[in-house]
């Protein structure tokens, strides 16, 4: 008898960078009753900034825009201030006023930055696009489009615009890395780790890709290249409990279930609420025999996600092997009531 195996892989990194302030500074000039003007305030800001003296940095720009009301560079900076401290609406209303002032394709991207952080996809998109529009060589700005159509499924269209990214600056390893994990979802296994060797090729410190390499290998069955480039991604990050996760599945898939309990093990230890990990050593404990630890072990999953179908069809397997064959038709049921279709395998012979 088959105990179901679900494994989780870390497919696509879109990381959302600090914003850049326009770190160009003005001349400063002296009013006429002595005092410092917009000028010297703003600089006074940049300076602030770069050093992360946020709340200095706002009064200072503050200052500056009280006296120079259509200091367009001012509003930005200042829109950057509050986007790092995360007053991601206040950020915006900056940068709708500088790009009042003027059409800054600089106020677009971090407009949609600040868009995506309060979850509105579509006016980030949309502000990314504004970007290219105005500055058709903005690497990032066709980076983040791309991460969003990654996200609502259009693989298609996000490695298009990955591939821009990268025409744009050759060694942009996230681009490489996440383009590759669109051709995944594509399956097309080849293109995937080709990028996610040239990420590699490009910052050799990044151990999701490290990760993201190993599964696609996994996927076309090289599982001793896949357990080999999972340890490289734990090297690179020593709690990588996604990766121990994986590791532990390839194990599983070369035949080597003690290793796989081992991994599955770590992983648990470092994320204990890490309920696909309970679920892969049950599968693992399956295989050497260890019935009640199985059961348990899915237990233990499905008191972390009571949804998860999977460990109650791989529960109701172990405990048929521990003759509770009502038990065993209890969870199957639940499994099938939770869309988990191959449960109809198991529940012919259930009353």
């Amino acid at each position: 008898m088959k105990i179901k195996k679900i494994v989780v892989a870390a497919l696509f990194i879109f990381v959302i960078h600090s914003l850049n302030a326009q770190t160009d500074t003005v001349k400063a000039k002296i009013l006429d009753d002595g005092s410092q003007d917009a000028e010297k305030f703003y600089n006074s800001g940049i300076a602030n900034f770069a050093n992360k003296n946020y709340n200095d940095a706002l009064k200072d720009f503050d200052q500056s825009i009280t006296i120079k009301a259509d200091f367009e560079k001012a509003y930005y900076n200042r829109g950057c201030t509050k986007f790092e401290i995360k007053l991601y609406k206040d950020a915006i209303a900056d940068f709708d006023k500088s790009l009042l002032i003027e059409q800054n394709p600089d106020s677009y991207f971090s407009r949609g930055l600040a868009k995506y952080a309060l979850l509105d996809k579509t006016g980030a998109s949309d502000d990314y696009s504004k970007t290219i529009e105005i500055k058709s060589d903005h690497a990032q700005a066709y980076y983040y489009r791309g991460g969003i159509k990654f996200e609502n499924a259009d693989y298609k269209g996000a490695v298009d615009d990955f591939t821009q990214a990268i025409r744009i600056k050759p060694d942009y390893a996230y681009a490489y890395n996440d383009r590759g994990s669109a051709k995944r979802q594509l399956e097309d296994m080849d293109g995937a780790i080709a990028d996610y060797k040239k990420a590699l090729a490009s910052n050799a410190d990044l151990g999701f890709t490290y990760n993201n390499l190993a599964s696609a290998k996994r996927k076309k069955g090289d599982f001793n290249g896949a357990i080999s480039d999972y340890t490289e991604a734990i090297k690179k990050r020593e709690n990588y409990y996604v990766a121990y996760n994986n590791r532990g599945s390839a194990k599983y898939d070369a035949g080597d279930y003690d290793g796989a309990i081992e991994d599955f093990t770590k992983a648990i230890a470092l994320k204990s609420d890490y309920a696909f990990a309970f679920n892969n050593r049950a599968t693992a404990k399956f295989k050497v025999k260890d019935y009640k630890g199985s059961a348990d072990d899915c237990s233990k999953a499905i008191q972390l996600n009571a949804n998860y179908g999977y460990s109650y069809l791989n529960r109701g397997i172990a405990k048929e092997m521990l003759r509770d064959n009502a038990g065993a038709c209890s969870d199957w049921n639940k499994a099938l009531e939770l869309g988990v279709e191959s449960a109809k395998n198991y529940i012919g012979d259930c009353k």
